[in-house]
């Protein structure tokens, strides 16, 4: 992609690449509540992408789809963090939701059903159901779970994305984190199952998993947050 000059032409590899930006963004958007915007996450991360366009190096020895995409969801990430993008209401619903299941299981002795996570909270069936929908379940681990303050967050970050290979401890600490992890999604419901493995596994989106259900897309919404509940649930030990 060069110009007539034989100048780089960016704008070409920028409209080139604009469907990785898309396809970033739609991943993405599935694991945000409804008031994160589709076209901010777009906007962020085109400018992620010329970032990249301006920092590859192809003596690097990587592929520059590959620069692009880590650079691309950094700047999502980076946007995210300042426009603190979960509310403390939808942080304090989703603690909720995975204490209540923690109840449950401890009491029942097994994983408890939708409809009794919705009793144990007071709630209807259908008011949980919306619950979930708008908390939008997202990760096992948040930065505020390890302490708040920027000393923090960037040790917490180092210490996950630094390169550890030569830390034997750290090495063991993580394969029993794994281990932990794949036996608490084995038990999760069937459809709860389904669904991680569609998503994480299969790097499906919200639409093709609801086809392939035969449920809509905000069940499959509903089903990812309470997998997510569950599964915080079970790791808190870890």
């Amino acid at each position: 992609m060069y110009t007539a000059k034989g100048q780089l032409d960016r704008d070409a590899l920028l409209r080139q690449h604009l469907p990785l930006v898309r396809r970033i963004a739609h991943h993405m958007i599935a694991k945000l509540p409804p008031n994160v915007e589709l076209d901010d996450l777009i906007q962020v991360g085109m400018m992620g992408l010329a970032d990249a366009l301006s920092r590859y190096e192809a003596a690097q020895g990587v592929q520059f789809e590959t620069f692009a995409a880590q650079r691309i969801r950094g700047a999502m990430l980076d946007e995210l963090r300042e426009s603190d993008w979960m509310s403390r209401s939808a942080r304090k619903s989703q603690k909720d939701i995975e204490n209540a299941v923690h109840r449950l299981e401890q009491r029942l002795g097994r994983s408890p059903k939708e409809s009794e996570i919705a009793a144990e909270m007071g709630l209807s069936l259908a008011d949980y159901q919306s619950l979930l929908g708008k908390v939008r379940g997202t990760q096992l681990i948040y930065l505020e779970d390890m302490g708040h303050g920027s000393e923090e967050e960037d040790a917490f970050l180092d210490r996950h994305v630094a390169n550890e290979a030569a830390d034997p401890q750290h090495i063991l600490r993580d394969q029993r984190l794994r281990k932990a992890l794949v036996q608490a999604i084995e038990n999760l419901p069937e459809r709860e199952q389904y669904v991680m493995s569609m998503y994480y596994e299969h790097d499906m989106n919200l639409k093709e998993i609801a086809a392939v259900l035969g449920v809509t897309e905000s069940r499959v919404c509903q089903l990812h947050s309470q997998a997510i509940a569950r599964l915080r649930s079970k790791m808190r030990q870890h």
